[in-house]
């Protein structure tokens, strides 16, 4: 992702989560935290179809936490494995530039998202993540917390 992207990745996060406001200044920020969060984009037809944030947690570290924080793939897009494709092409990425740029390896991923969300099998598929934790009533419903801890790549 670059600073041209971030209108067009701020109508797919307005397009995808509704009851967030502020989308520009959401992405605009997110894509500003590099290095601690790297930021993909998917695009098909020539425009940007998804986004994806991967943050670090708890600073640099040798061995690295990192969140998927949030992927998005305008509606538009979805259910053609747009979302598949960038977590599974980015996250090797994501991998070597923490080692070229911190000599870094990654030690687990994280990920929440609403317990009703379908996505959790994507994440249990392309990430090997589990479910740790439940929160209940966090945002708009309860969350589910989910780790992998042996990474695929």
């Amino acid at each position: 992702m670059n600073a041209a992207d971030i209108p067009a990745v701020a109508e797919v996060h307005r397009a995808s989560f509704v009851r967030q406001c502020l989308s520009h200044e959401w992405i605009s920020a997110s894509f500003n935290a590099r290095p601690k969060t790297l930021a993909f984009v998917a695009e098909r037809e020539g425009a940007v179809a998804a986004y994806i944030f991967w943050t670090q947690k708890s600073g640099f570290r040798p061995e690295v936490v990192l969140e998927l924080e949030q992927l998005a793939v305008h509606p538009a897009h979805r259910a053609r494995g747009v979302g598949r494709a960038l977590i599974e092409r980015s996250l090797p990425l994501v991998k070597a530039l923490l080692h070229e740029q911190q000599g870094a390896v990654l030690k687990h991923v994280l990920v929440t998202t609403r317990a009703d969300n379908h996505a959790q099998q994507l994440y249990r598929q392309t990430l090997g993540a589990e479910i740790e934790a439940v929160i209940p009533n966090l945002y708009s419903a309860d969350e589910v917390l989910m780790v992998a801890r042996h990474p695929p790549g």
